[in-house]
């Protein structure tokens, strides 16, 4: 049910809720921040049969999909809550029933109008009164963002130049790449940074198949940089170097399949690439379609020319036309 009129939100009262996974959390987490609230509680999600399978559809006695804490929640709704996801979909339309203002993002795959507001990407064909639409997704990286990546990671600063990042994520029923290109990828680039005299910053993600975590821990060449699958960063336990690589590369390349990586490789002030743009397919190809054609990136070469860059940045619009439609 969509309300109108200003709002009254107290900016304490925020709850976040997904389902856990690393990219509807970040999505949520993300819009909560660029609208300048604090979040009150994270609520990671795990619905009970049959509402797993149903959600967001209100089947009956759904206020007990998520077990008894969240039912009794639902008493003492917060002033504004934020999901990520379709499990996170039904337990935002419950408490819209219950009298919070929501923003649902991704496409729920039912009418907008059960939620306050839905925010999702374009090439998910989704439109009405009340969506807000983006390309690609929503994600914390900005110029602060970046910036805390490079205090948080100096050692990759004294990496030669140009730094080549490469962000690899997998390979699924949309996206095929076999191992044998993963690995002359891989090649490619080294023999770049070879010629170059510069470094390569390669990560892994939970996606990556372990044949090309192998392929990216085998030494060939002897090309300086840093290859992340997992676990301690030499000199710095514990740490995932994810935006440092984006902070101090000279030149991005991305695999096809993740339309989060994508985007928040996008949101830098480097040029980015895209290996093997036609191998995706499905809806996420529009999303790859569009940052070909607008010229924020272009297909892998073998030269990696540096090109102009205007830095794809949503998540600060799409939080403006949220407060805006909210009244906040």
């Amino acid at each position: 049910m969509q309300r109108s009129g200003a709002s009254s939100i107290d900016p304490s009262a925020l709850w976040v809720l997904s389902d856990g996974r690393a990219g509807n959390l970040r999505q949520a987490a993300a819009l909560a921040t660029a609208l300048g609230v604090d979040i009150a509680r994270n609520w990671i999600l795990d619905a009970h049969a049959p509402w797993r399978w149903a959600a967001p559809h209100r089947l009956p006695g759904a206020r007990h999909a998520f077990g008894s804490t969240f039912a009794r929640a639902l008493a003492n709704p917060p002033a504004l809550a934020i999901g990520c996801g379709r499990q996170s979909a039904l337990a935002t339309r419950l408490l819209n029933e219950a009298g919070a203002r929501v923003v649902q993002v991704l496409n729920p795959r039912m009418d907008p109008q059960h939620w306050d507001l839905v925010v999702t990407p374009e090439h998910d064909g989704v439109r009405g009164g009340n969506v807000v639409t983006l390309r690609g997704s929503l994600h914390p990286v900005d110029d602060l963002w970046l910036a805390q990546g490079r205090r948080d990671h100096p050692a990759l600063g004294q990496l030669p130049r140009p730094r080549i990042a490469l962000l690899a994520g997998g390979t699924g029923p949309k996206v095929e790449v076999d191992n044998a290109a993963f690995g002359a990828l891989v090649d490619a680039l080294e023999a770049t940074c070879l010629r170059e005299g510069g470094s390569l910053l390669a990560t892994s993600s939970r996606r990556t198949p372990e044949a090309w975590k192998e392929r990216l821990r085998a030494s060939r060449g002897a090309v300086p940089g840093l290859r992340w699958t997992g676990g301690d960063v030499p000199g710095d336990p514990g740490r995932n170097p994810y935006a440092g690589l984006l902070a101090w590369a000279d030149r991005i390349v991305c695999t096809p399949d993740s339309v989060n990586m994508l985007s928040e490789a996008a949101a830098t002030s480097v040029p980015l690439y895209i290996a093997w743009p036609e191998r995706q397919r499905g809806r996420p190809r529009g999303f790859v379609d569009a940052l070909l054609s607008s010229g924020r990136a272009r297909p892998l070469d073998a030269m990696l020319s540096p090109f102009p860059v205007e830095p794809l940045r949503e998540t600060a619009r799409v939080a403006a036309q949220v407060r805006a439609r909210l009244g906040l």
